[in-house]
């Protein structure tokens, strides 16, 4: 009986040890097709530091005023940056400047001074961030142009780009500096400086003032009524900031037509679209490359219900090659959607290869130029639905950024199955692995009974 075991055991083992092994050779194999997604050509750089943020807070005796839900303004905007607080991404480095909340006398003079830093820019301790807004009590004047040019400071310079919010119920008054050619003398300065402006008043003259301050420096400005409101939004922002800093857009202005509209490299570019406007600019493609492009577009100012955005390739004479649709990604604070096309290898023709939510046309045609350089001249074009409500000011336009890459075309699907890509491996390794683990356990468990039978 002994020597039966001794026998037995040794061959079984021997079996679920080969299959074992198979296994691992076949998975390995398998799955070392796959490349790393961290490897691949044409992965985004990454970023060369944080996300920085500085939320500058109006401490003025006006943030006392009683009339947003039955709270003071001051109130509401600490309630909401004690959620933002919470929220906030780990990775983003985030500060608070106050304006106004600590010089409590009547000197103009002393009282136009007054900002001060709350809470350093850097990684934030939620604690003791949150117990320092509570701290804030509306005091004094609204000195917003020392402010902003104090948050710049706090922010620092480097290549990416950092964004200033700026929470206030009024227009400065302590002007000069203005606050608007403050903004004006930040952006002209180079340093990827974006100020996005909410106002908890709503006055023509504060909201005249805050949409200048955002429109000179790329931002948005939005009009608060609701604590909800506030923290949706400065959450948006807060989170755009991830999304923004890594490569700074080039300013770049698109045209009515192809033939004079800029050209563009792969990159992310920053344009102003006017109400219904369409705006145009060209990428070359060359023979088995594929265009992939994105748009989106910020309806910094109040807009009309049932709007979209489009952007479409053509080809130089203005046939259309491919279009995307709103992608409808569920965000209200930006509209946005994207394309690809890809350029036949004989470049005598062309196949769309659009994303979700597009429809192409096959074969058009491109220009005999284009043809005998062996590049196709496809050109973008930008266009909204938008419509500004009644006495919203309609200039400038609504800031859009666009996103451009030409990479190898991917090759054409043959069918439904095609489509899955790795998917279809995966499900194979899978189904692999689930087949032979079950012929070993099997086995095993047979032996196992032939054991305790023997026994």
């Amino acid at each position: 009986m002994r020597r039966v075991i001794t026998t037995t055991t040794p061959r079984r083992t021997a079996r679920a040890a080969a299959l074992l092994g198979a296994l691992a050779i076949v998975a390995g194999t398998v799955l070392g097709t796959l490349p790393a997604h961290a490897d691949e050509p044409g992965a985004p750089p990454a970023a060369t530091e944080a996300p920085k943020v500085d939320l500058i807070l109006d401490g003025s005796g006006s943030m006392r005023t009683i009339d947003i839900q039955g709270k003071s303004r001051m109130e509401v905007a600490q309630q909401s940056i004690a959620e933002v607080i919470d929220a906030l991404p780990n990775e983003t480095e985030f500060g608070i400047r106050t304006l106004g909340a600590t010089y409590p006398g009547s000197d103009q003079k002393e009282g136009c001074k007054d900002t001060q830093q709350l809470y350093r820019v850097g990684k934030t301790n939620k604690v003791e961030a949150k117990t320092a807004v509570a701290t804030v009590r509306p005091t004094g004047w609204t000195p917003i142009g020392i402010a902003l040019r104090a948050a710049a400071q706090d922010l620092g310079t480097g290549p990416t780009t950092r964004r200033i919010v700026l929470i206030t119920d009024g227009e400065d008054t302590c002007a000069p500096p203005d606050p608007c050619d403050v903004a004006r003398e930040l952006a002209s300065q180079g340093i990827h400086l974006v100020v996005d402006t909410l106002g908890l008043a709503h006055d023509d003259k504060t909201r005249q003032q805050l949409i200048c301050i955002a429109n000179a420096t790329g931002g948005t400005f939005t009009d608060v009524r609701t604590q909800e409101q506030l923290t949706k939004r400065v959450k948006q922002l807060v989170n755009r900031a991830q999304d923004t800093h890594a490569i700074t857009p080039a300013k770049v202005s698109g045209t009515d037509k192809c033939a004079d509209a800029p050209l563009l490299t792969p990159g992310v570019y920053t344009d102003r679209e006017k109400f219904s406007e369409h705006r145009v600019y060209r990428v070359p493609v060359k023979a088995g490359e594929e265009l992939r492009a994105s748009v989106s577009v910020t309806p910094d100012r109040a807009v009309a219900r049932d709007y979209g955005v489009l952007l479409r390739a053509t080809d130089s004479g203005g046939q259309e090659l491919v279009r995307g649709s709103d992608a409808g990604s569920g965000r209200t604070d930006v509209a946005s959607t994207g394309l690809r096309w890809s350029a036949a290898e004989d470049d005598d023709s062309a196949s769309a290869s659009p994303s979700t939510g597009s429809t192409g046309s096959k074969g058009a045609k491109g220009t005999s130029s284009d043809v005998l350089s062996g590049t196709r001249t496809v050109c973008l074009v930008v266009s909204n639905s938008f419509a500004a409500q009644a006495g919203v000011q309609a200039d400038p336009g609504l800031p859009l950024e666009l996103t451009v890459d030409v990479a190898a075309a991917s090759p054409a699907p043959d069918g439904p199955a095609m489509g899955l890509g790795r998917g279809w491996i995966l499900l194979g390794v899978l189904t692999l692995a689930g087949l032979l683990a079950g012929l070993i356990f099997g086995w095993l468990a047979r032996w196992r009974i032939a054991v305790w039978r023997e026994n």
